[in-house]
C-alpha cells in the first residue's frame, strides 16, 4: 500500500466536501450511532430497515421494502430521463459480544456492527437525502439498494433475483466499504480483482478407534487429518501459479475424547480464497482427489461438503476509472488514492458485479490516534465517523460524473 495505518490523521477534516453535506455530518453520525445501537444479523434487520423506510418516506422517495426479506430499493429520478445508476449498502451486523464502552454501544446482547455496515447505511442515506434536495442537478435516475446479509448468507443474490436491477434497468452499480485497513482520508480503487471468491468445505474423516498403545489396531483419524491438512497447503505452495493469490486455511479441526484413546472420527472446516474466476472449479477437485487419496491410503471413509459461498468481486476498468478520478479530486492529494488495496476477504457484491458493470471501493476510516483502528470482525471495531461525510461526497460526486 502506497500509505499506512499509522499516517497522521489529525489534519483531515471535511474541507473537500460541499457545504451542503458537512452540515449533514452531524446528522449522519446521528444515523450510524442509532443504527449502531440496534445491530441486527442478516435477513432480520427489521428495525434497521424500518428506519431507513421511514427516512426515505419523510423526504418523500419511492422506495419498495420487504425485497429478500428485509431490502429496500429507493429510486430517485433527476429532472429528466436518462441513464440509471444504483449505489449499494449493506445493512447487517456480526454476531460478536461488543467490548466497547462508548455511549453508542450495541443494545442488542452478542450482536455488533463490527464492519462498518452502520456505517455504509448512513452514507447512503446521506446520499439519498442529498440527491432528493438536488434532482434537478441530474438527468436520469439513481437507484439506491439496501441490502441485507451480507455477512451470510448473502441478500444480494436473492435482491438481483427480485428484480433489483430492473424496471428501470441499472447500467452500472457503485459500493464502498469503510476501510480500517486504511487510514482516514485515502481511498482505495483498482480495476479488475479487489476481494476474494469465497469457498467454504467441511470434512468428516471416519477412521477406527482404538487404545492409545495399540495404534495398530486402529485407523487414527487425528493422524490422517495432520496429513490432510498439511497436503492442503500444497496446493497452493505447488499447484498454483506463484504469480497468482490464493490461500487454503483449515480454521476447525475436532476430534478425539482422552489423552489415551486413538480418535474414531475427526471433523474440520475450512476456506479457500483466491482471484483468478478461472480457479472456480480447481479448488473443489483438487481438495477431493487429496483427501480421497489419503483417506484410502490409511482405509479410511470421509464425507467432504464443499460450496461456493461468493465469487470473486472483479471491478468494470470504466467504471473503477470514474471512481478513481472522482476520489482524486475529494482526498488530499494523488497519493492518498490507493491502488494496491487487494485483499482475500470476500464480499456479496461481486454478484452484483457479475450482472452489470461497476466499482467497489475502500473509504480509509482508521485514525490510530484516537484509537480507531482496530481490525474489521473485532469487539473493539470503530472507525472514525468523519468518513461518513467524505463517503456521502464521493457518492455524490461519482452519481454527478456518470450521469
Amino acid at each position: 500500500m502506497t500509505l499506512s495505518s499509522s499516517r497522521s490523521t489529525s489534519a483531515i477534516d471535511l474541507n473537500q466536501v460541499r457545504p451542503e453535506i458537512r452540515a449533514l455530518q452531524a446528522q449522519l453520525v446521528e444515523w450510524r450511532r442509532r443504527l449502531h445501537q440496534k445491530p441486527e444479523l442478516g435477513f432480520q434487520e427489521q428495525l434497521t430497515a424500518q428506519f431507513v423506510s421511514e427516512k426515505l418516506t419523510q423526504w418523500g422517495i419511492e422506495h419498495q421494502t420487504g425485497i429478500a426479506k428485509t431490502g429496500i430499493v429507493a429510486t430517485i429520478p433527476g429532472s429528466a430521463p436518462g441513464r440509471v445508476l444504483a449505489i449499494r449498502a449493506d445493512m447487517d451486523a456480526l454476531p460478536i459480544q461488543e467490548e466497547n464502552t462508548v455511549p453508542y454501544r450495541s443494545q442488542h446482547d452478542g450482536i455488533m456492527h463490527a464492519c462498518g455496515h452502520d456505517g455504509h447505511t448512513a452514507i447512503a442515506l446521506g446520499t439519498a437525502y442529498y440527491l432528493a434536495q438536488h434532482r434537478q442537478d441530474f438527468n436520469g435516475t439513481l437507484k439506491i439498494i439496501f441490502q441485507p446479509a451480507e455477512e451470510g448468507p448473502g441478500g444480494a443474490k436473492p435482491m438481483i433475483e427480485a428484480g433489483v436491477l430492473k424496471n428501470p434497468d441499472v447500467e452500472a452499480i457503485i459500493g464502498l466499504h469503510l476501510w480500517n485497513n486504511l487510514p482516514l482520508g485515502t481511498i482505495g480503487v483498482r480495476r479488475g480483482a479487489l476481494m476474494a471468491a469465497v469457498e467454504c468445505f467441511r470434512l468428516h474423516i471416519f477412521g477406527k478407534g482404538g487404545h492409545g498403545a495399540m495404534p495398530h489396531q486402529t485407523i487414527d483419524s487425528i493422524v490422517l487429518s495432520a496429513q490432510i491438512i498439511n497436503a492442503l497447503q500444497t496446493i497452493v505452495a505447488r499447484n498454483i501459479d506463484p504469480t497468482q493469490a490464493a490461500v487454503v486455511t483449515v480454521g476447525e479441526l475436532h476430534a478425539g475424547t482422552a489423552l489415551n484413546v486413538i480418535a474414531d472420527s475427526a471433523k474440520m472446516s475450512g476456506t479457500v480464497r483466491y482471484f483468478d474466476p478461472q480457479l472456480s472449479d480447481y479448488f473443489e477437485q483438487r481438495l477431493a482427489q487429496i483427501i480421497e487419496g489419503i483417506c484410502h491410503a490409511h482405509g479410511a471413509r470421509y464425507h467432504l461438503d464443499y460450496w461456493r459461498l461468493y465469487p470473486a468481486l472483479i471491478n468494470d476498468s470504466q467504471m473503477a476509472d470514474l471512481v478513481r478520478s472522482v476520489a482524486l479530486s475529494v482526498v488530499e492529494t494523488p497519493a492518498g488514492v490507493v491502488p494496491e488495496c487487494q485483499t482475500m476477504g470476500g464480499e456479496d457484491m461481486a454478484f452484483f458485479l457479475q450482472e452489470i458493470p461497476g466499482c467497489y471501493f475502500f473509504l480509509g476510516s482508521a485514525n490510530a490516534e484516537k484509537g480507531l483502528n482496530y481490525p474489521h470482525h473485532h469487539p473493539h471495531f470503530d472507525f472514525d465517523e468523519t468518513a461518513l461525510g467524505i463517503g456521502v461526497e464521493m457518492f455524490i460526486r461519482c452519481v454527478e460524473a456518470f450521469f
